[in-house]
């Protein structure tokens, strides 16, 4: 079972940028996919963005429609690290932000595997 640590959330205006980061405390090279994800209050944990591994679609990256275009996730197996740029960020982006092993098809659904419970996530503002 893997373990994720995240961080780089805060507080960020209406149109601002914000990155986050989050480590595995394995190696993330042999996974379908993994993925951001983000939770608000009261609701399920959403996908926001995957990137296939590289023996399964060639780092391939996917996202959940509303942040197509604004968002940007990348991965450095070295580093056992995830990464999501987020650009022009909107209100409705405030959540906590997660990382988790997924499949690539399905984690617009909030689906994960391979971890037996959620890291503490990193929370993100996005206020005036």
């Amino acid at each position: 079972q893997v373990q994720f640590v995240e961080s780089g959330g805060g507080l960020v205006q209406p149109g601002g940028s914000l990155r986050l980061s989050c480590v595995a405390s394995k190696s993330i090279a042999s996974y379908y996919g993994t993925a951001w994800f983000r939770q608000v209050p009261g609701k399920d944990h959403e996908g926001v963005a995957c990137i296939s591994g590289e023996g399964y679609g060639h780092s391939s990256t996917f996202y959940t429609t509303s942040v197509l275009g604004r968002f940007t996730i990348t991965r450095d197996n070295s580093k056992n690290s995830l990464y999501l740029q987020m650009d022009r960020v909107k209100p409705e982006d405030t959540a906590v932000y997660y990382c988790a092993p997924t499949l690539c098809s399905d984690f617009r659904s909030g689906y994960y595997y391979g971890m037996d419970r959620w890291g503490k996530g990193t929370p993100v503002t996005v206020s005036s």
